[in-house]
């Protein structure tokens, strides 16, 4: 039996992993930090920001967890992401799992999620 994407993630601590360092490119990212910086600036909502991004993960993954969070459409409206800040975000994800060792088959289905959120997280 194929193992699930969450298993090729590493499970759970393996998708934290990969959250705590998206984030951290994000904050990297001249084209994203603007967005993420202020969150050093508060720790704890970073903490629920990065829970949130777990769960979602997880969830979507094939793990147990369970996401309880917003959609993609009412956790991103008004904030106007463009073109440019989606590619950007979807750049840093790629990265990360690169720079984590994760496979190339694993890395184009975590793409092919990403860009089927694409519509629902730009310009809402």
């Amino acid at each position: 039996m194929p193992r699930s994407l969450y298993e090729r993630l590493g499970g759970a601590a393996g998708i934290r992993t990969l959250v705590d360092g998206t984030v951290e490119a994000h904050m990297n990212n001249p084209v994203i930090k603007a967005r993420f910086l202020p969150y050093r600036e508060d720790p704890e909502n970073l903490d629920a920001v990065k829970q949130q991004l777990c769960e979602f993960f997880c969830a979507g993954s094939g793990g147990p967890e369970v996401y309880g969070g917003r959609s993609m459409v009412e956790a991103h409206r008004g904030m106007n992401i463009n073109a440019e800040e989606y590619m950007a975000a979807t750049d840093d994800i790629m990265a990360t799992l690169d720079a984590n060792g994760i496979d190339e088959e694993t890395r184009k289905d975590v793409l092919a999620i990403a860009w089927s959120l694409k519509g629902e997280i730009m310009a809402v």
